[in-house]
């Protein structure tokens, strides 16, 4: 398509083989009666006024406000997405996009789709990934709520910066601009609000140049509650960093977490330790067992979701973690599991004997609750490893 004059409306590219459409505007939409027309004109006017081939795309994720037919009146085109969510409707407007780069934002006029020209720019400049930072651009009063301001975002893009060495201000702006072959070939997965995410890690662990343009929030344009649910939606994201980056944030601290705890609890097993002024009798022992035990549930985790990631390439390959995985079957995992649990359950009658031959009378605490302990820790560690290994076959099937 060639665009028109400034003033003008340009004409939609229909074809995948038109060469001309330089970009496309996807909106995501999922009944935005009240917003997608003048969402729509804008976008349209911001191609006529930057002399940019391209089209608007809607993406409708199921509207049964009439959406489509908007959308359609206003000289967007709509691309039917089925599968329901933030994600899954991106993913198939931008596979749907006939340019060779992709323009996405809200359909609820709460983003400067009439100010569009810094993304082109920097596309056109070399950039792979546009990112919109909305605090360096401006949020308009009552555009942002304050937790989402102050806490939400701020915390996840720091968190995000932190873990993945991305210098992005605003991790979560839903107003960006890629190349659409490179971004498809990153084959995100996720159909949630935890998509916007997962684009800017993927973009990042394959190299793509990414830049930051500052843009404008303004209020929500609708006058019903919006799709984001703040906790749920939040959480995704979070869990979605977390599992992204599962060996330094999870496991090694747990690996260490449990073998100071294994350490002390091997020594105090066999009495009371004095070191210096300080005497660690059983008290310090159950804290020992405590750490033992939390730190073989965070490294379990961290197996699970090292197991579930990796296999997507969304993590670096980590040779020992991938030879332990290798080795570490369901039935291995069962078996020395099992044998810990009995191990632990032995401890327990062990512990029963003793009490019954004083009578099952009052018992010294400080001399008998030792073997209890380590009873607890076999039994718990070693149903631990069977529902992790356990856990990981599945993740293994499904991928």
């Amino acid at each position: 398509m060639t665009a028109t004059a400034p003033g003008t409306e340009p004409v939609p590219v229909t074809s995948r083989e038109s060469s001309t459409c330089e970009l496309t505007i996807v909106l995501p939409c999922l009944n935005e009666a009240e917003t997608l027309a003048v969402c729509i004109r804008k976008a349209r006017a911001s191609l006529a006024e930057l002399d940019v081939s391209g089209e608007v795309v809607i993406a409708d994720n199921g509207s049964t406000d009439g959406s489509q037919e908007i959308a359609r009146a206003e000289g967007a085109r709509v691309v039917p997405v089925p599968r329901r969510g933030y994600g899954a409707a991106l993913r198939g407007g931008i596979d749907a996009a006939h340019g060779r780069y992709v323009l996405m934002a809200d359909a609820d006029d709460s983003y400067a789709l009439d100010d569009i020209g810094p993304f082109v720019q920097a596309l056109r400049g070399g950039a792979d990934l546009v990112m919109g930072n909305r605090f360096a651009g401006g949020i308009e009063p009552g555009a942002m709520p304050a937790l989402h301001r102050y806490l939400g975002n701020p915390v996840l893009s720091w968190l995000g910066r932190a873990l993945f060495r991305i210098p992005i201000g605003d991790f979560h702006c839903g107003m960006r601009a890629f190349d659409r072959d490179k971004v498809a070939a990153l084959g995100m997965a996720t159909d949630g609000m935890e998509f916007a995410s997962e684009m800017l890690v993927r973009a990042s662990m394959s190299d793509l140049v990414i830049v930051e343009v500052p843009t404008v929030l303004r209020p929500d344009g609708r006058s019903r509650p919006p799709h984001l649910r703040t906790w749920h939606d939040g959480w995704r994201h979070l869990r979605f960093l977390l599992a992204f980056s599962p060996r330094w944030l999870l496991l090694y601290p747990a690996l260490a977490l449990s073998a100071a705890g294994l350490l002390g609890l091997v020594l105090l097993a066999l009495g009371n330790r004095q070191v210096g002024h300080i005497s660690l009798s059983v008290q310090s022992m159950l804290v020992c067992a405590t750490a033992v035990i939390v730190g073989m549930q965070a490294a379990g985790l961290a197996l699970v979701s090292h197991g579930y990631v990796a296999p997507l390439g969304l993590l670096p390959p980590s040779a020992p973690i991938e030879r332990f995985l290798e080795r570490l079957t369901l039935e291995r995992g069962l078996i020395v599991g099992l044998l810990a649990f009995l191990a632990g359950i032995a401890a327990f009658i062990a512990a029963i004997i003793t009490w019954g031959s004083t009578g099952f009378g009052a018992l010294d605490v400080v001399s008998t609750i030792r073997v209890p302990i380590i009873g607890m820790v076999l039994v718990v560690g070693g149903m631990q490893l069977m529902l992790v290994s356990f856990a990981l076959s599945l993740v293994d099937d499904r991928g």
